[in-house]
């Protein structure tokens, strides 16, 4: 009885060191190097003209819809956007012109007219307001 309670104590054992060694090899094999990820990632700080929540929300969403945005908060008080980027799948000039498709203007893109149209009242900014504050 004892050897047969020794040998299944020893299978666990084996089994447990075995998942340990698999799951240290897999970890190695997926966590990027901190080279590759600080040639990748960028992050930028620029003026974005608007308002209220709802510019909130449609600035972030046409800064986020960029293929390569990873990160994009913008501040209502400050009239001023944080992004986080891949520079291998987008650029800076590339997220202007998507926040200035959505009627908002930048430091370096003024917004599409007709977008700005179709904003809600409240989001219809003043186009001398100072940005970047």
């Amino acid at each position: 009885m004892n050897k047969i309670i020794l040998s299944i104590a020893m299978g666990v054992v084996i089994t447990l060191a075995s998942c340990k060694s698999e799951s240290k090899k897999e970890n190695e094999t997926k966590a990027p190097t901190e080279e590759v990820k600080s040639m990748a990632a960028n992050e930028a700080i620029f003026g974005v003209r608007g308002n209220c929540a709802m510019c909130k929300k449609t600035i972030e969403k046409a800064a986020n819809g960029v293929s390569g945005v990873s990160k994009a908060i913008w501040d209502v008080d400050k009239k001023k956007i944080e992004v986080a980027f891949d520079a291998s799948k987008t650029n800076l000039t590339s997220i202007h012109k998507a926040i200035a498709a959505s009627g908002y203007d930048t430091e370096k893109a003024i917004g599409s007219e007709d977008a700005y149209k179709n904003l809600p009242g409240c989001c219809q900014y003043d186009h001398g307001m100072k940005m970047n504050q």
